[in-house]
């Protein structure tokens, strides 16, 4: 057995997107993290920071996976979809040749927290139908044990000394596997995977990997091997995510990420003369 270490650490930067959503984000979109592209968090209990929400806009040639650590959002889209998520739900969204839809944001006590990852299609997919699906916390298999908690949203998650857990969303470009990870102090938990790309972010307290830390709104990228090991002195929650990179060519402008430029030329094209979202190519 191989220990994976960390290969890579980036921090979370602010930003803002939507109707003047503040969010906090972490993005690659030269490879670095294949099949990953972006990730944002979206964290106040000020509701001015993210009230305007996310008014109906398109994307096309990639997935998105939206999950709500509490607050809620809605969704609608142009195929007719409407579907509310509230505190450990996910909506998993496959835009294809492409889809217009909106996210408005709803509040708890604690206001919104949320995250929402971009993961590439691979080029054979980038015009292929889109669909989507909601996913709610109580079909997500969790583990709990000794100081640990692992809810599984996508792929499958082997835990030493437990039985895998295999998340609802199974189909996620990249053979993706995306998880939340929970440690009390003193826990420690060892991953069997050897996932091409392997990367956890940590968006409450620390946890170390092999004597290093990986902070709160920091991402790591773990190197080679076939465990991981982590532990925290604190309370901690991270998010898991595991896949296999599709090599390709990424060219990317706004809400369109395709393989050539030319390909973005044509989705522009194609949102401004109405065509973008028409079920043929």
């Amino acid at each position: 057995m191989i220990a994976r270490t960390i290969d890579r650490l980036v921090a979370s930067h602010p930003s803002q997107d939507g109707d003047g959503v503040k969010i906090s984000r972490i993005h690659d979109f030269g490879g670095g993290l294949d099949p990953f592209l972006m990730l944002d968090e979206l964290g106040s209990d000020q509701p001015d920071d993210y009230i305007g929400g996310f008014p109906p806009h398109p994307h096309r040639g990639l997935q998105t996976l939206t999950y709500v650590v509490h607050g809620g959002l809605t969704h609608e889209d142009h195929l007719g979809h409407r579907s509310t998520i509230g505190t450990g739900d996910a909506q998993w969204m496959h835009t294809g040749r492409g889809i217009i839809h909106s996210e408005m944001p709803l509040t708890d006590s604690h206001g919104l927290h949320a995250f929402q990852l971009w993961i590439n299609l691979p080029a054979r997919d980038k015009l292929s139908p889109p669909t989507y699906r909601d996913v709610r916390h109580a079909d997500m298999p969790r583990l709990d044990a000794e100081g640990i908690t692992l809810a599984a949203l996508g792929g499958t998650w082997r835990v030493a000394g437990h039985a895998p857990l295999a998340g609802p969303l199974d189909t996620l470009a990249g053979d993706a596997g995306v998880a939340h990870l929970t440690l009390t102090p003193g826990a420690t938990v060892t991953l069997e995977t050897d996932a091409p790309t392997l990367l956890v972010y940590v968006f409450s307290g620390a946890v170390d990997v092999a004597g290093k830390t990986i902070g709160a709104r920091q991402l790591a990228r773990l190197g080679t091997g076939d465990t991981l090991t982590l532990d925290s002195d604190t309370d901690s929650q991270a998010l898991l995510l595991s896949g296999r990179p599709h090599g390709e060519p990424i060219a990317h402008y706004g809400p369109f990420v395709m393989n050539t430029h030319e390909e973005l030329d044509q989705a522009l094209r194609d949102y401004r003369d109405g065509t973008f979202a028409s079920p043929t190519v």
